[in-house]
């Protein structure tokens, strides 16, 4: 071979290398679900000029479908179904601020119409407020014109009530929402439907105790932890969870500051 030779198959070569190089960069990093935590895939960059409205936040790289918040920070959201008597979550939002805590509630569109005075006492006390459909029926099962009206039939509650739908989005009766669920919310103006890492199971009314522990067993940082406002036992347990909470160094923080 001469040298000429030898320089022409040189180039061809690292020409060759570079081209795996970009390939190999420009290949997934990950073989997870596009919903899933650490599928590899970069937040996208919001638009430059994406209007700047007011409605629904949106977090950027955050899935579709919300189970948890990041690992990495001392935080928690504890989120409850708004339903039941409000004499219950009027004290669960009295002990939350006595402790300093934030909680988010997914209210119940007929919650609001029974008791309108609800949506303004969880914002004045610096807590999210979301949308838990209108009649917390099974909208998993529902034809998609019924699964839309309960969606929106909520968000037009909360809008008059408070001026705006809420940003978070839970399916009733369901810890995750189907895609046709899912879609429903995104057009409802929801863009992302808010899920859960941790059941408490308070619904059961297992005892104060047991929902305590059920919750300090699987808490972890990032845990979004699913409750409800109308069962005592929760009422009676939130004090022991709050302190325990703060012993671990977790903070109990809105939703929305969780993924900040």
């Amino acid at each position: 071979m001469t040298s000429t030779d030898r320089r022409a198959a040189l180039r061809t070569g690292a020409g060759l290398l570079a081209g795996a190089a970009v390939t190999a960069a420009c290949a997934p990093s990950g073989t997870g679900a596009p919903d899933s935590p650490g599928t590899g895939q970069p937040p996208a960059a919001p638009a430059a000029d994406a209007p700047a409205a007011p409605g629904p936040r949106r977090f950027p790289g955050s899935p579709e479908q919300i189970t948890h918040g990041p690992r990495t920070r001392a935080r928690v959201a504890l989120t409850f179904h708004g339903q039941g008597d409000p004499a219950l979550a009027r004290a669960l939002l009295d002990t939350a601020e006595r402790h300093g805590a934030r909680l988010t509630v997914l209210a119940v569109g007929t919650w609001l119409d029974d008791h309108p005075e609800m949506a303004r006492r969880v914002l004045d006390g610096g807590h999210d407020l979301g949308n838990h459909t209108q009649n917390h029926l099974d909208i998993g099962a529902m034809p998609e014109a019924e699964a839309r009206a309960e969606i929106t039939a909520c968000a037009d509650r909360l809008k008059r009530l408070t001026g705006s739908i809420g940003t978070w989005f839970r399916p009733s009766r369901a810890a995750r929402a189907s895609p046709l669920v899912a879609r429903l919310a995104r057009e409802a103006g929801y863009p992302h439907v808010l899920s859960y890492d941790v059941d408490s199971l308070d619904f059961t009314s297992p005892g104060a105790d047991a929902v305590t522990r059920t919750v300090l067993a699987e808490v972890r940082p990032g845990s979004v932890v699913s409750l409800h406002c109308g069962y005592p036992d929760t009422v009676a347990a939130l004090p022991a969870v709050l302190t325990a909470l703060d012993r671990r160094g977790l903070r109990a923080v809105t939703t929305t500051e969780l993924l900040s």
